[in-house]
């Protein structure tokens, strides 16, 4: 996922000494800006709300104090997946608030309304709830989810450059979504136990935490991260493919949508119904999901060690630099390096925006390559660069050390004595090594490639 440095934009405006024209109101940044956290803070308190309505007082702590247990893991899971190239906060920030505010009163407003229609209309309630819950809920919800996705890929387009950024983003968006309704449903089956006396193991709460915290944290967040892909992959596509960059997002939703369906729906298919598909559907779709992932991030790695080389032949980066950068360990290394010797948490802090740099510069050259880097290429790449220069005296030192610590080590070979007196003579397989051992390069050889030029045809 992309940085957060303000990128400079290609200049497209009046030519010098022209009269300036002024943005309108509505085109300023904190015009938008607060009516954005309006919009979700006037969600958040109407669904705050209602579920309280619903559930109680004390359902509601209940139900709040339950619920939280997921979000952590899985906010630092999907943190942990972004750490190649890790994106700006504010972005996570606002896809779990509008997961948990946003997307979950749409839901809560738009299934209620559905299911009452539908069940006026058939007079039959039962078949009413059995409706909204594997039809009109997944799809009100993968949609109110979704909605997110686009915002960040329409108005944050620097930020979201492949498939990880929309995992990621789709992820914790959805994570919201739980949160809040884990919420409602927990603090509803704490009030049925409070009607019923129940309490333990053996309460509605017990059982409903059991299957939506501990058993199925991840369902709705594996439901939205098809979105999330369908997104990715249309930000990986080329702009002139504008019907790809159109049809793979609807493609992803509308696997989620399926998924999400089916998962609503194994309870009506027999007593073991919920753990068939459980365990032959959900697990391996998540260990599938959790594989590509994983190889996604991989492939940046490898990205960032094929494309860095280039700046290092021109003299930007030492010559073990791209090896490093293109390593998660070495990258850790060097940051516990310049945090323990070179200044602390200040230290660390330059390597860590040293490594976001670099890693932000080898994706922009690699869009380059693949022609979707935009007019502004030349002036983003030397953005990058000045932000690297400014940050070498810390970042070269803690980068060098992490090369030395983490270069092949090749094994000495011990000469093997002979089993027998030799007299002077010294047979060929005990002879001593010539010299010192050296150590191999930590990276093979890179041939350099003639500087990308957006403007040529």
């Amino acid at each position: 996922m992309a940085t957060c440095p303000p990128y400079p934009t290609h200049p497209t405006g009046p030519a010098e000494g022209a009269p300036r024209r002024h943005a309108h109101w509505w085109q300023r940044k904190w015009v938008r800006y607060g009516a954005l956290v309006t919009l979700l803070a006037i969600s958040g308190l109407v669904i705050l709300a209602l579920v309280r309505r619903q559930t109680g007082t004390e359902g509601f702590l209940v139900g709040l104090g339950l619920a939280v247990f997921p979000v952590p893991l899985l906010v630092a899971a999907f943190r942990w997946l972004d750490r190649v190239e890790p994106g700006p906060w504010r972005n996570l920030l606002f896809a779990f608030a509008w997961g948990a505010c946003a997307a979950a009163l749409i839901a809560i407003v738009a299934n209620s309304f559905a299911t009452r229609w539908i069940a006026t209309a058939t007079a039959d309630p039962t078949s009413a709830d059995t409706l909204g819950a594997t039809v009109i809920a997944p799809i009100v919800e993968e949609s109110a989810k979704a909605a997110a996705v686009l915002l960040v890929f329409l108005f944050r387009r620097r930020d979201f450059t492949g498939i990880v950024d929309g995992v990621v983003i789709a992820g914790v968006t959805a994570t919201g979504f739980a949160f809040t309704e884990n919420i409602l449903y927990l603090g509803t089956a704490f009030g049925t136990d409070q009607l019923s006396g129940d309490s333990g193991l053996t309460s509605v709460t017990a059982a409903t935490f059991f299957v939506r915290v501990v058993m199925s944290p991840f369902a709705h967040p594996l439901f939205t991260v098809l979105t999330g892909i369908g997104f990715g992959i249309a930000a990986l596509s080329a702009e002139r493919h504008h019907v790809r960059r159109v049809l793979l997002p609807l493609a992803g939703l509308v696997l989620a949508m399926g998924m999400h369906a089916m998962w609503n729906g194994s309870s009506s298919f027999g007593e073991f119904g919920f753990f068939a598909v459980y365990a032959t559907f959900m697990v391996p779709a998540f260990a599938l999901l959790t594989w590509l992932v994983i190889w996604t991030r991989q492939r940046e790695l490898r990205t960032v060690r094929a494309e860095l080389p280039a700046y290092a032949t021109a003299g930007w980066l030492s010559a073990s630099e791209p090896y490093v950068l293109g390593s998660m360990h070495a990258r850790r290394l060097a940051r516990q390096y310049a945090a323990r010797h070179l200044g602390g948490r200040p230290a660390a802090r330059s390597v860590a925006e040293y490594e976001a740099y670099a890693t932000s510069l080898a994706f922009l050259r690699h869009r380059a390559r693949d022609g979707r880097a935009g007019a502004d290429f030349l002036v983003r790449e030397r953005k990058l660069l000045h932000e690297l220069w400014l940050r070498r005296d810390a970042a070269r030192p803690a980068l060098a050390y992490a090369a030395r610590a983490t270069a092949p080590v090749p094994v000495p070979v011990v000469p093997v004595p002979p089993p027998w007196p030799t007299y002077g003579y010294t047979p060929t397989y005990g002879q001593p090594h010539p010299g010192p051992y050296t150590t191999a390069a930590p990276y093979p050889a890179y041939k350099p490639y003639p500087a990308y030029n957006p403007y040529r045809s």
